[in-house]
């Protein structure tokens, strides 16, 4: 049996879950993961590895995790939402994800729209199954999406409790062409451990603070250093306003060091080391709206100069 592989993206509006979805198939946690609505703000690569089978051939499914589709306000908004669009581009599948337990909406019908632009197959994915009261809700929900669109599978699963992946992981080797192998076999992503890094911070940032804080924050990675025994990081978390670094910070600096010990917990897992990490609290007004300031932030451009 010949080896198949190829680009598969999944596309969905905020909070759809697509980067539980990502994390699950791969099996490793390569996206962070909120409550909070646009927790992705880059696309992620992550790579499946499947072994043949007697009666399954070996296969490499590279996913692309993408931000939730909505409405851009704002420069960080309009950047978002070119991740998703460039990574549409060469896929050749496309993972539709929607939530059952919410009604049909606007962001719903934009990401189908987009779909339906993007001209490959579709699978549709009705996510979190396991939340319905009743089961039977699910097939109103089946009909009305098959008259929207001709997708090429509609699976029912939950990302958050494995459930119906395998059946997932089946239809994705079916529906990819013969290929090579794009990635060796024990790569899973293609992002660098400073972009993880610093996406494990802003997690702990989104998981410990409410209102607008979280939306209004970024993280750089300032100082990484590896050693054998010990990696030293120095991060900055951007906000936009002196009242958000004063939440930030915390009541003589509490807030600061629990975002901090719950990220280095995270991060030593990471590198398999112990770390020293040092966070730091700057506003940078209005740094959503700086397109210069959001390129900056671009790992994949971080990587460009360095390789310079």
């Amino acid at each position: 049996m010949a080896f198949h592989s190829g680009f598969v993206c999944i596309l969905g509006r905020p909070n759809a879950g697509k980067s539980t979805l990502l994390n699950a198939l791969v099996g490793e946690k390569l996206a962070i993961v909120s409550p909070k609505p646009q927790t992705t703000r880059n696309r992620i690569l992550g790579i499946v590895q499947v072994p043949p089978q007697k009666n399954r051939p070996g296969a490499q499914v590279v996913l692309i995790d993408t931000p939730g589709v909505h409405k851009p306000d704002s420069s960080l908004g309009r950047k978002m939402m070119a991740e998703v669009r460039e990574a549409l581009e060469g896929c050749d599948l496309l993972l539709l994800i929607v939530d059952v337990t919410q009604k049909f909406g606007q962001g719903d019908q934009f990401s189908l729209e987009m779909a339906k632009k993007a001209r490959i197959p579709v699978l549709l994915l009705l996510n979190k199954i396991d939340l319905l009261p009743q089961k039977d809700r699910l097939l109103p929900v089946i009909d009305e999406y098959r008259q929207r669109h001709d997708f090429k599978e509609i699976i029912p699963l939950s990302a958050r409790r494995r459930q119906g992946l395998d059946l997932l992981l089946e239809n994705l080797i079916d529906n990819l062409p013969e290929g090579p192998r794009y990635f060796p076999e024990d790569q899973i992503t293609d992002q660098p451990i400073r972009f993880m890094v610093a996406e494990i911070i802003r997690e702990q940032v989104l998981l410990a603070t409410s209102e607008e804080v979280p939306y209004a924050t970024t993280v750089a990675i300032d100082e990484f250093e590896e050693g054998e025994k010990l990696t030293r990081i120095a991060a900055t978390i951007y906000c936009e306003r002196e009242g958000q670094k004063r939440i930030l910070v915390g009541k003589q600096g509490q807030m600061l060091k629990k975002i901090g010990t719950a990220a280095r917990l995270q991060i030593e897992k990471l590198v398999g080391t112990r770390v020293y990490l040092e966070l730091f609290v700057k506003v940078s007004p209005a740094w959503r709206e700086s397109h210069a300031f959001i390129e900056e932030l671009d790992w994949r451009r971080q990587l460009e100069r360095s390789n310079r």
